[in-house]
């Protein structure tokens, strides 16, 4: 199933987040938030990328979202061993049970029956090369290859299912694309690049934004419009062959990966710049590689555009460390998903129930922070699982947290921070940020540039770099001294 109306989701109000934009802060859909998640999971960094390079796969790694009650109970990745729907069952079992899936590739049958007989309500999947390639056999013009075969498989499945297997994409809302490109300039990343180094400008952006879009064109999208009709066909969905379906397909697809690059560019390694230990933090070791932290902190900018803040989205994520190898089928490695929120107001509330007024207002009961429940607040209150204190865990927010924050987070029982620093010991109007750099015994990682960096040219803030933080990985500091844009791809 394809729908091509607009759901009033994601529909713009009024707002002031941009000069251009001003007037306007449109939303990413939940369904289209979610897709954009899983096609995200299918690039999550691993050793296992390197290898798999090496040699063409008829197996496609595959990116999953869990979605239960309209809330993210599950970010997976498939590894070498599993599939992503193998992995969802071992995970969550059970309690697959009415939840949506979300896949960055059609499943195959090996995934579909478990996930089918788990009693899940939907199966949503990108509309391009299965997880089976089918690609692969049209190219070289095999007529009774696995992939067919597995292809009629699951359309035997799909039909006698009660689960809803069907694509789900969703046209973005009106200016959407050029919004996230302003934002995507003006967040806390890019400035600080920005103000450091100023041979970074506009041009610099968009320049390596049009790199990460030919890759994932590359990756998510099929260049010959004859194959993808001929792969539609075979994965089921012939009526999206014919026109204007297929050209709306098509574009929505193009506009979603643009997107992904867009927001993927929003947090750049340059000039040695990552996420590296604060001056208070009594660590002395990079926890993650820098491609893993700048994977999950975009997680949390993908969420900050679902905001209900006028002035500012922000994202959280939080994810965990196992201290045991024991469980690591999933393509994350040790890591597993915990939670993840955006700044709302509080669920169930109608949107004029409270005030939606910035601190440009003088009249201090007409503005909205009272009401706002921060990302940070709502990743911790939609946990999908507790926290184990012998574990680490981890929580990547778009932005400094705030005074009302920073005790939860310690509370919570996080270990560790990523986030900009921007806004340290500020206060802005209503908003203080003053406790985030006095917080003690949680380690926080901020984006800045590397201190062993032969390009820092001694021009750090004191009170926003360690000096002598040090990458986990030696290999590592070899990308980052060479002083050119990298964005994190696989490796």
């Amino acid at each position: 199933m394809y729908r091509s109306q607009e759901p009033a989701e994601t529909r713009f109000s009024t707002g002031t987040q941009t000069e251009s934009m001003q007037g306007q802060v449109p939303r990413l859909s939940k369904v289209n938030l979610f897709t954009l998640l899983s096609l995200w999971m299918e690039v999550f960094p691993s050793s296992e990328d390197a290898e798999d390079k090496k040699k063409p796969q008829q197996i496609k790694k595959t990116g999953l979202v869990v979605v239960g009650n309209m809330k993210v109970i599950g970010l997976h990745c498939s590894s070498k061993e599993l599939h992503a729907g193998q992995i969802a069952v071992i995970k969550h079992g059970s309690r697959l049970k009415d939840c949506d899936l979300y896949f960055s590739r059609k499943p195959c049958s090996a995934c579909l029956k478990m996930i089918v007989n788990a009693g899940v309500n939907r199966i949503s999947y990108w509309p391009s090369d299965p997880e089976m390639s089918l690609q692969q056999e049209i190219s070289s013009h095999t007529d009774n290859g696995d992939a067919r075969l597995d292809a009629k498989a699951v359309e035997r499945l799909k039909s006698n299912s009660r689960a809803h297997v069907c694509v789900l994409l969703q046209p973005l809302a009106c200016n959407m694309v050029q919004f996230i490109e302003e934002t995507s300039l003006k967040c806390d990343f890019v400035q600080k690049i920005t103000r450091k180094e100023p041979e970074f400008t506009t041009s610099s952006f968009y320049e390596y934004r049009q790199e990460r879009i030919k890759e994932y064109e590359t990756m998510f999208l099929i260049s010959s419009e004859d194959m993808h009709k001929e792969i539609l066909r075979l994965i089921g969905l012939e009526n999206l062959c014919e026109n204007p379906y297929f050209i709306s397909l098509r574009q929505n697809m193009k506009e979603l990966v643009l997107i992904l690059a867009t927001v993927a560019t929003s947090v750049p390694s340059y000039s040695g710049f990552g996420f590296y230990l604060s001056k208070t933090s009594a660590e002395k070791h990079q926890s993650l590689t820098q491609d893993v932290a700048r994977h999950c902190i975009i997680q949390a900018r993908l969420l900050a555009y679902r905001t209900e803040d006028h002035k500012i989205g922000v994202g959280a994520v939080i994810w965990a460390e196992r201290k045991s190898n024991l469980l690591d089928c999933d393509g994350t490695g040790s890591m597993y998903f915990l939670g993840c929120g955006y700044n709302a107001f509080p669920v169930g509330s109608e949107y004029a129930d409270f005030p939606h007024m910035d601190d440009k207002q003088k009249d201090r009961e007409i503005r909205k922070f009272r009401y706002i429940i921060h990302a940070e607040q709502n990743a911790i209150t939609f946990r999908c699982h507790e926290i184990q204190p012998d574990e680490k865990t981890m929580i990547f927010v778009t932005k400094c947290p705030c005074d009302e924050c920073v005790p939860l987070i310690k509370g919570f029982g996080i270990k560790q921070i990523y986030a900009g620093d921007v806004d340290i010991g500020k206060k802005k109007a209503d908003i203080s940020y003053m406790k985030f750099a006095e917080l003690k015994g949680v380690s926080k990682y901020i984006w800045q540039q590397n201190p062993l960096s032969s390009c820092s040219d001694n021009q750090t803030d004191s009170t926003s770099m360690e000096t002598d933080g040090r990458l986990k990985n030696k290999a590592d500091d070899l990308d980052f001294n060479n002083k050119r844009m990298c964005f994190g791809k696989r490796s």
